[in-house]
């Protein structure tokens, strides 16, 4: 069930500014409406000490091209593009993913290939780790989680999804700075990083979605 704690309305916090500068400069991807809650359907990385010792040598590389680059506090890997949902579709759209992913086993993915990423209107550059194993079942989530999303005629995940956990991310399309070069010497580090091998091996236990400020688990068998 959703938690006890959600209110009859829209918290006040769901009204805030567009004011770029609140939030290092990124650019909301749709303008805020009160009553629209921006959702997204994810699956969370806990990181160890070890990611962190690893992240800080990507980005301390990285930076070298790109000064302006800021590495990540949250790690995760996206089932769904980030939708809006009206208040009173919260329920309802948790209710059914829960149903829809309550067959889900956990799986490992292996998540070992740097790759640069923009966002749809280039407003933000990501280096991420792409996922190199474990490509099917996280299509076969996806699948589910778009058929939720077609039911309250929300857009669908990505065709022929890259699927990734973000690691820093810069904004403007700086793209042309991080390929080439930088992303070799970065690929370098990860493959010569002694935890890597099992590191970058994730076992996926939950998904999770976020609207608005509220939080739901969806726990895998």
């Amino acid at each position: 069930p959703p938690p006890a704690g959600l209110p009859g309305d829209p918290d006040p916090e769901e009204a805030v500014s567009d004011d770029s500068s609140r939030h290092g400069g990124r650019v909301r991807g749709f303008p805020h409406e009160r009553g629209n809650w921006a959702t997204h359907v994810y699956l969370p990385y806990i990181a160890q000490e070890e990611f962190l010792e690893l992240l800080e040598l990507l980005v301390s590389r990285a930076r070298t091209y790109v000064p302006s680059l800021a590495a990540m506090e949250e790690f995760h890997l996206s089932l769904s593009q980030c939708v809006v949902l009206r208040y009173h579709w919260i329920e309802p759209f948790v209710r059914s993913l829960r149903e829809r992913l309550a067959a889900f086993h956990r799986f490992f993915c292996v998540a070992d290939q740097v790759k640069v990423y923009t966002n749809q209107n280039k407003t933000r550059t990501f280096i991420g780790l792409e996922i190199s194993a474990g490509h099917f079942q996280l299509l076969e989530l996806v699948s589910e989680v778009d058929g939720v999303l077609e039911e309250f005629d929300l857009p669908t995940f990505y065709k022929d999804p890259s699927f990734h956990i973000s690691l820093a991310w810069c904004v403007g399309d700086l793209s042309g700075r991080l390929e080439g070069q930088c992303l070799r010497e970065l690929q370098d580090i990860v493959d010569g990083f002694e935890e890597s091998a099992f590191l970058l091996r994730i076992q996926w236990e939950q998904i999770r979605c976020k609207s608005g400020n509220k939080y739901f688990s969806f726990p895998l068998r």
